[in-house]
């Protein structure tokens, strides 16, 4: 099957939960720049949740411009992943209303995770589907940025309840690794 479908579902799911996002965001009480001050827990959690939305859209828009077609077992896949990028919004308001505690931390790293394995297995059932002698597979190769950002967010749910802005330091050190841009599969096009 196209996978013409999956990619307009999947933009406008990723669309749909960056709007839901800024929706968090509510304006201070008073008119002045020091009332602002309040918000920057729930900003900072915002930024960096937009950070992590963009570059998930970015990098599933990079694979499925590499392959033909679909089946059934990419469209569960990438269902899993999107409904685990939907959660996004509840872990970014949860820890932002709440100062970076350490639950709240730690469950967006666990939703990060989630996200991080959701997005491997979709990328796994696509090599599949179409070899490991198709772009995707020569672009993603061993995955090495793929694998050590989970091992960073198992270090950051678990050093989150020793210290919060370290589990979401480690959080912002995987976004700064994935934010500079991929160019494996680029390269492959060209």
């Amino acid at each position: 099957m196209g996978k013409g479908r999956l990619e307009a579902f999947s933009d406008g799911v990723f669309a749909i939960i960056i709007t839901i996002m800024v929706l968090e965001l509510h304006p201070p009480e008073g008119a002045s720049f020091t009332d602002l001050r309040p918000l920057l827990p729930k900003f900072l959690s915002y930024v960096l949740s937009f950070i992590y939305l963009a570059i998930y859209w970015n990098n599933h828009h990079h694979m499925l411009q590499v392959v033909k077609h679909v089946n059934g077992k990419v469209l569960w896949r990438n269902v899993f992943l999107l409904f685990s990028l939907s959660l996004v919004p509840f872990a970014t308001a949860w820890m932002g209303e709440n100062y970076f505690s350490a639950s709240p931390v730690a469950m967006y790293g666990i939703i990060l995770l989630l996200s991080a394995i959701a997005y491997y297995l979709l990328s796994t059932s696509l090599i599949q589907l179409h070899g490991k002698d198709s772009v995707l597979a020569t672009s993603i190769g061993k995955d090495f940025k793929g694998k050590i950002s989970i091992v960073i967010y198992l270090a950051g749910i678990l050093l989150a309840f020793v210290n919060s802005w370290i589990g979401f330091a480690l959080y912002c050190c995987v976004a700064f690794i994935w934010i500079i841009p991929d160019r494996r599969i680029e390269k492959r096009i060209e």
